[in-house]
């Protein structure tokens, strides 16, 4: 057996063994990973407290701690809006029976069906026999497993936290000297630097990008529009794929509001021009070259973590990748494979 085919076929043993490592593990490593990447924007974040008049003045422990609490309060009212809101849609639906009604009329109209064009008929022809009290005991599943991944993330980040005023001091002792030691810290400053500064800027901009949102289906009169605007912020981590997800579910909730595909026309044109907005000029001005990535990679990269590990690893996806670019351009040996998965080569 040849070395280049012992190499390939080792590699590709690893390679499989460490995706079955990921799969089986999925339960345990999504809020690790999230806590990690939690604490890299919450240390940015108290960094940055420093330029505030009184923040400035208060230890790190204490700016780390008033950030840990506002993280931990923010997932909290997290949770209790989209548990208090998933209930008020479904509420909602019945409502807007007379406008569905009419949009079925209208639909029916444009298609040139004059047979009882009602929305009981069209969710028949449509859907077939889908019933809705069929989904309540899984969709319970899932919130209690997203209530307890988030209460995981907390916790994890906590004691991440706290273990940071520490980790210098372990690092030195492992590899057995000072000057590695500070030469180690030295690479892990700017690796930490960089990814931090990545996720601390995602984070605002898809702030910026939910209350715009917010602003927008304040103005056009949309139902949950908190609700909606957290859910277009949050599907923004996931590239591509998040944004057009994040703008049709306001869209279908207009139709059901109003009735009207004119309506819906106005959402649709208005959230998607937020969207471009903010893709097209508040991110690039925003973002460094920490952020560069090849398309093809991020595609690459949500399918294979998306695969892995569903939604989780589609919004974890991004973080990952460009974290382990980073990483990888700090590092002599492989800085070429990083120039490889950026998008300009300039890493």
């Amino acid at each position: 057996m040849s070395l280049q085919f012992r190499t390939i076929t080792y590699a590709t043993a690893l390679a499989i063994m460490l995706g079955w490592l990921l799969w089986i593990g999925r339960p345990v490593l999504v809020p690790v990973i999230g806590a990690v990447i939690s604490v890299y924007i919450l240390s940015t974040a108290a960094t940055a407290m420093r330029r505030v008049p009184l923040l400035g003045r208060l230890p790190d422990w204490v700016r780390r701690g008033i950030a840990l609490l506002l993280f931990a309060l923010g997932l909290s009212l997290l949770f209790i809006l989209v548990i208090n809101n998933l209930a008020q849609v479904a509420t909602a639906l019945t409502r807007y029976e007379a406008n569905l009604n009419a949009l079925a009329t209208q639909l029916a109209d444009l298609m040139g069906v004059t047979d009882e064009p009602t929305w009981a008929n069209l969710q028949n022809i449509v859907f077939g026999e889908v019933h809705v009290r069929d989904w309540i005991a899984p969709a319970l599943l899932q919130l209690r497993a997203f209530g307890v991944m988030l209460f995981l993330i907390v916790l994890y980040s906590a004691f991440f936290m706290a273990e940071r005023g520490v980790m210098a001091q372990k690092l030195v002792m492992a590899l057995g000297g000072a000057e590695k030691g500070s030469r180690a810290m030295e690479i892990l400053e700017r690796i930490n630097e960089r990814i931090g500064g990545y996720l601390f800027v995602k984070t605002v901009v898809n702030a910026i990008l939910g209350i715009i949102s917010f602003g927008i289906l304040l103005v056009l009169g949309i139902e949950f529009a908190l609700f909606w605007a957290v859910l277009i912020a949050f599907l923004n981590y996931i590239p591509y794929i998040g944004s057009l997800v994040a703008v049709v579910f306001p869209v279908l909730l207009s139709l059901a509001q109003f009735g009207s595909l004119w309506m819906a026309g106005v959402v649709l044109f208005a959230l998607t021009a937020a969207q471009v907005f903010v893709a097209g000029f508040v991110e690039p001005r925003m973002m460094g070259q920490a952020f560069n990535l090849s398309p093809l990679v991020v595609l690459l990269a949500l399918a294979s973590w998306s695969t892995l590990w569903g939604l989780a690893g589609a919004i974890l996806a991004v973080p990952l990748t460009a974290s382990a670019v980073i990483v990888l351009a700090e590092m002599r040996a492989t800085r070429p494979l990083a120039i490889m998965l950026s998008a300009r080569g300039r890493v």
